[in-house]
Order: structure tokens, then sequence, then C-alpha cells
């Protein structure tokens, strides 16, 4: 089941799971002291995130008060564990819940520690505070939105074989990413300049498994589809919006060979849009060998469609290295270096905006991550990966969208943000 959930403030209360609100009411709350250390680097609106137990009267808390020592307070969500989160170590009494405590630290200096007392207490819902929701439009499509404004659009209709055109349109799932605006989508959907690109998506062109068989997930024209099987859980509050998804892998006789948890988290930060992608592939009939060419393959952001038609000369890619030049673009194989980047970004405009879309890779995703841009707007990166029972495929990138351009500097710290977050220390009280 999908649900619909509005973001609420602190000491907001939404029942997703576990007791009453009669007993979540009648619950005390409970108080910890946090030390978030900024480690060898400054930090500026980074998201940060801490596990925490909770009693059973209180699982079904989504939000937090953090107030530092001088009194200033930041709002913290609730949410159960992510999907690439490590099981929660032992110490938890019996009947404990697990949580994750998010929130977003707006300014910490390089050597710095930062300590914030979190107070978890029920109280009513206040549906008028600001916050992310989801929204299901049931067969076509669920929308994420902060405030009532636009964020994400997860595609999900189901596969329609009725003509050439439709399937091309329900062939595969993806996320439509909006600006950050919200005023309009910054990513291509069906038709177009290739027609198999489309928003936030993944798959490979050159899959085997059983005895002889192949699929083609990116492009679709054999048989082969991503289904939409169902929604596996839903969070939204003040800081971030998730969603996780049961996506099946079908191959040219409409067979599921493999089954994919997806999810999908929009961060609310200042200045962007922040969303993280992470994905646990699982075979369903033994081996399964994944593999592909850097422009049908792996973890890719498509740009819309009017980047070909009318602003490709405008695109360049922002690198570790340097900028570069608009018509000068690195793929490999032709380029063998364009592997295993930190991070690479692109640089695009749409009408009279120019905008900046990074995307951030991190060590424990396969490797060797060969990349790809292109001057109409897609790039990403893929690798080679053997599929078996026990042996999944789990990824975890982020994107980062922005109004303007970027320099190296500001892209690099946001992927140490990524793979090295501060270090948060929990002292009940």
């Amino acid at each position: 089941m999908f649900f619909t959930r509005r973001g609420t403030l602190v000491l907001s209360l939404a029942v997703v799971c576990g007791p009453s609100l009669a007993a979540a009411l009648a619950a005390d709350p409970i108080t910890f002291e946090l030390t978030v250390d900024a480690g060898d680097r400054p930090r500026t609106n980074v998201p940060v995130r801490v596990d925490v137990q909770l009693p059973p009267e209180l699982a079904g808390a989504t939000t937090a008060r953090l107030e530092d020592a001088s009194g200033t307070r930041l709002v913290g969500q609730l949410t159960p564990p992510a999907l690439m989160s490590p099981p929660s170590p032992a110490g938890g009494g019996p009947g404990q819940v697990a949580r994750e405590l998010h929130f977003v630290v707006p300014q910490l200096a390089a050597h710095s520690t930062l300590t914030l007392t979190a107070t978890i207490a029920p109280s009513a819902p206040d549906d008028d505070a600001p916050g992310f929701a989801w929204v299901d439009t049931a067969n076509e499509h669920a929308e994420l939105s902060f405030a009532g404004r636009p964020v994400l659009r997860y595609m999900c209709a189901p596969l329609d074989d009725s003509s050439p055109a439709a399937r091309a349109a329900t062939f595969k799932v993806y996320h439509h990413l909006y600006d950050p605006q919200g005023q309009r989508l910054v990513t291509k959907g069906p038709g177009g300049l290739f027609p198999h690109h489309r928003g936030l998506f993944f798959g490979f062109n050159r899959i085997r498994y059983g005895n002889g068989k192949t699929a083609d997930t990116w492009h679709c024209n054999q048989g082969e589809s991503q289904a939409h099987q169902q929604f596996l859980e839903s969070a939204a509050g003040p800081v971030l919006g998730r969603h996780r998804l049961e996506i099946e892998w079908r191959g040219k006789d409409q067979q599921g060979f493999a089954t994919e948890q997806r999810e999908l988290t929009a961060y609310h930060v200042p200045g962007g849009t922040l969303v993280e992608f992470a994905s646990r592939l699982e075979s369903k009939v033994g081996p399964v060998s994944l593999d592909g060419d850097p422009q049908h393959a792996g973890f890719q952001f498509r740009a819309s469609q009017e980047v070909p038609d009318k602003t490709a000369r405008l695109t360049y890619y922002l690198r570790p290295d340097g900028q570069g030049q608009p018509g000068k673009f690195r793929n490999w194989p032709d380029d063998k270096s364009h592997v295993n980047l930190p991070w690479n970004a692109l640089s695009f405009v749409l009408g009279d905006q120019r905008y900046t879309c990074c995307y951030l890779d991190r060590p424990a995703n396969p490797k060797e991550a060969r990349f790809s841009e292109r001057d109409y707007g897609r790039f990403g990166a893929y690798f080679p990966y053997e599929l078996d029972a026990g042996k999944p495929l789990e990824l975890n990138y982020r994107i980062w969208l922005q109004e303007g351009e970027m320099t190296v500097d500001q892209v690099a710290a946001l992927a140490a943000d990524f793979v090295a977050p501060p270090q948060v220390k929990l002292t009940k009280r």
C-alpha cells in the first residue's frame, strides 16, 4: 500500500506503525545528547543521521526537538532504517524499535564539534507545518513535494502493450526531477532523442542468465521491461521525503529474473535539491551477468529534451580536474582514464536558466566505474557485475541539482559530505 503523509514540524506525530495514538500520547519523552564532529573539513547544510533505539510506545514518533547550548533549535525527523543502513548495533532493550534521526547542520567549522540535546516526545499532528508529502496517482505516478513545491515524480504505470507507443511509454520505471523552484521538470520522459533515456534511471543493456537467455532492460525493445510491483515503505517530514519500491526486472519472455528494491530520498537543504539513490538488486534465477556500455548501462541522469533541441552547444562538464569546454566530452573507452571518478557534474541550459547537476559516486559502489558524457545532457557510469544467489548488487549515489554554475571545490565538498559525513556520538540521559 502507498502511504500519503504530510510533513510536520518539531514535536509533531504521525502514526506509521506500532502503538495506537492514545498509547503514544501517554508515552514519556526521552532525551539524548548528540555530539556532531565536523572532522577535518568545514560543513555547510550537511544532512546528518544517527541510529537511535526507541521504546515501543514511541515507535510512531516522526520528529524530534534538537537544541544547542545557546538555545538554537534544529528540526529532526525520525524514520525506519534506510535500505543501505547497516544493521543496528546490539544494545537496545527488549522491544526497542530501531529508528534513524535525521537533521541538517547549517554550519560547522573544520575540527569543531556541535553538541545538541534531542528530545523525542509525542504531540498532536500539525497538518499546516511545512514539510515533504507524497501523493499517489494510482497506476500513473507518485509525486513528492515540499510545502506544495514539487520535487520528484516516480513514473510507475503498468506495462501497456496496446500499441507500440503505449509500450514505449511504460516499459521502464524512472524518476523525474523538478527544478529547485518546482516550476518545471528538468528531466526527459518518453520520445525525443534516444527515447530509452529517461530522468533518473538504472538498467543494463547486456544481461545474460539461465540457459543462454539474454535481456536488455535499457532499451526494452524485445519484450523486456522493468515493472513496478509495490511500494514497500514511505516517509515524509520536515527533513526528508523517501520511498522504497519493489521493481521486477523481466526478460524477453516477460518472466522476472531479478527483483530490485529501489529507494529515493530527497533532503530539504538550502540552495538546491539533494536526492539520494539506493538500490539492491537480487537474482531470482541463479547467476546473472550484468554488463553493458557507458551509454546504455548503470545509473544515469538524462536532462530534458529541450537540451538537444535548443541548447546542446552550451553544455559543458565539470570534473575533478577542472571545467571542460562545450563540445569537448569524455567517454570510456575512448578515454581510458575516464573511470572511477568520485564525482562528475553536468552544466546545461533550459530556457534562460543554467543548471548544474552533480553525480556523486562512492568507493563502495562496484568498480571499475566507466563514465560517459553527452552534450544532450545524459551522463553517468556503469560497471560489469556478476549477480547470484546471496550476492546482490548494492548501489548508493547522490544527485545534487542547483541553479547556476559551480566550482570544483563546491562539488568536491558535496562528495566529501556523502562519502565521509560528520561523525555523531550519542549519549542517552
